[in-house]
């Protein structure tokens, strides 16, 4: 069976949309351009969200007392060495708020990146509050030489959870903030964390139905991972009955209800979070990413369903 993306596997997966799109591999490369976040610097809150812990997903190459050329360099050094392929990358901020300054100064990073050789386009990281008219203006402009996608840290549908986590912004920030982005016509991402604190099944599972409605075009899911010197890891050694963290097989089995009711034309980019496991104080699942696709993928055709398959649009 085809898809409605275009190929056999049973969701509409990341390596192949950028097959499609490039015609060739293509790796982010990440930067720690040294920005912080308005919910650590008192502007919405401080202390940051319960569960962040950037040291916990920034390669070592990451360091904001590189510059930026100089972390891409090192990122292209790597993955060449990893994967020892010519391939194409793209510039992804990834630590904390990536547009949290001033136009010209975005500007400034955002032109560096690109004029490193074999970059072909941004990814940047960013809070569904911390964008606005001018500078979604000035990516438009960008996204018609260069690939361009604003990633928006949703986390959670859910206001209850939002301020229980300390985002400091709204749902309702969340749905304006995308539909802006995409009405220019920018390719406009999600981040979403299941098991956060207070959230039933049955209410993660309705998040799939909420954001089918939105212009998304890529999304990726992070199942709850309780990380050292976070607060919530303080929260969960005092109080683990607070939590209801996933098991592997559990996880397998929700992700495929999720895809179910996802919207189809959404892009795939992960099924879960994966950090190191000396940043990890809670429950380890024991095995690496590629193993979690290929269980996921393993239960889709077991079940013989597929992202989309109860999308009612």
């Amino acid at each position: 069976m085809e898809y409605p993306w275009g190929h056999q596997r049973r969701f509409n997966d990341y390596a192949g949309y950028f097959r499609k799109l490039f015609g060739e591999r293509v790796q982010k490369v990440s930067i720690d351009a040294g920005f912080t976040c308005p919910n650590r610097d008192g502007t919405t809150g401080t202390g940051g969200c319960t569960y962040c812990n950037n040291n916990a997903f920034n390669p070592s190459y990451c360091s904001v007392e590189k510059t930026v050329t100089r972390q891409i360099q090192e990122g292209i050094a790597f993955h060449k060495k990893r994967y020892r392929r010519a391939m194409k990358y793209l510039a992804y901020f990834q630590a904390y708020t990536n547009t949290y300054a001033e136009l010209p100064v975005l500007k400034s990073l955002y032109g560096e990146a690109l004029s490193v050789k074999d970059v072909v386009g941004l990814v940047i990281g960013t809070r569904p509050d911390c964008v606005d008219e001018a500078l979604l203006d000035y990516l438009a402009g960008l996204k018609n030489r260069v690939y361009v996608i604003v990633e928006y840290g949703i986390e959670s549908c859910y206001n209850h959870t939002l301020e229980r986590v300390n985002r400091g912004h709204t749902f309702d920030q969340t749905v304006r903030a995308i539909r802006e982005t995409a009405a220019r016509g920018i390719r406009t991402g999600g981040h979403l964390i299941f098991g956060l604190p207070g959230e039933t099944r049955e209410e993660m599972l309705n998040e799939a139905v909420l954001l089918s409605r939105l212009p998304l075009s890529n999304i990726k899911f992070h199942q709850l991972q309780i990380i050292r010197n976070t607060r919530m890891a303080g929260e969960y050694r005092n109080h683990p009955e607070r939590f209801r963290l996933f098991g592997p097989d559990e996880y397998v089995e929700f992700v495929c209800d999720f895809l179910e009711r996802l919207n189809p034309a959404f892009v795939v980019e992960r099924f879960a979070g994966e950090a190191p496991p000396d940043y990890i104080t809670g429950p380890r699942w024991g095995f690496r990413y590629d193993t979690l696709v290929r269980k996921v993928e393993a239960r889709l055709e077991e079940r013989g369903t597929w992202q989309g398959a109860l999308y009612t649009g």
